[in-house]
């Protein structure tokens, strides 16, 4: 059983249509799977669309759970639901599905043929990104400090869409510290530190307008949190 978990804050628009095409995937490819809301406390509905939505998807291969948490950030809502997770392998993709649903297909593939994590990366050959130019332009400075600030060999590590073995996902997420947009960056830093096998699978992106990332309010945390990532290492926070 494979486990995909949604971190979600106010997605009550969007959630039900997610978990349709979740279950529409699953179905059509005889999967089972567990599918779990990480709800990063939500102010609107969301978690009332959730339990409604899932009544209408008959599918029996799939379970649902939800989680209710503070809102602490995404990568806190990740790490919830990366180690609450009881399937093998154990993904997660932002609850919009700005990264198609389908992408699982590369991941399972990867998996199978030797890699422990499996990424969706808008740097690697056959990637196609439809998004603003100020949006590339955000999107290159971060990507030019996290490789100055946090040594790695990816070429991308912000997208909302990873695969891991089980035991990989527990391994990293519970020495991970960062419960905002840099978790991700710190994830990565620790798997290379711990030698997993990372491959980055291209995909297509068509950018969403009403993102939850604002340049101007989030990159500072942003950039201290990629700071704290090496004076963690250096700290020896994330052990051996």
């Amino acid at each position: 059983m494979l486990t995909l978990v949604l971190p979600a804050y106010n997605e009550a628009r969007r959630i039900e249509a997610s978990l349709s095409r979740c279950a529409d995937y699953f179905r059509e490819r005889g999967l089972t799977a567990e599918i779990l809301l990480a709800d990063d406390g939500s102010q609107d509905a969301t978690a009332d669309v959730f339990h409604r939505a899932k009544i209408g998807l008959p599918y029996k291969g799939l379970t649902y759970r939800l989680l209710r948490l503070p809102h602490r950030g995404k990568g806190a809502a990740v790490r919830a639901g990366i180690m609450s997770a009881e399937g093998d392998p154990i993904v997660f993709l932002d609850a919009d599905l700005t990264i198609p649903v389908e992408i699982l297909d590369l991941f399972l593939e990867a998996l199978a043929t030797g890699a422990d994590l499996a990424i969706a990366s808008r740097y690697v050959a056959g990637s196609v990104v439809d998004r603003p130019w100020w949006r590339r332009v955000m999107g290159d400075v971060y990507r030019f400090v996290v490789h100055a600030l946090v040594p790695t060999d990816i070429k991308d590590t912000q997208c909302g869409g990873k695969m891991y073995t089980a035991e990989a996902a527990k391994n990293l997420f519970a020495r991970q510290r960062l419960d905002g947009f840099a978790f991700d960056a710190e994830v990565l830093f620790l798997a290379k530190r711990a030698g997993y096998r990372v491959r980055e699978i291209p995909f297509a992106l068509r950018q969403r307008n009403d993102t939850r990332i604002d340049f101007l309010r989030d990159s500072p945390r942003m950039f201290r949190d990629l700071f704290l990532i090496r004076l963690n290492a250096l700290r020896g926070v994330y052990g051996r």
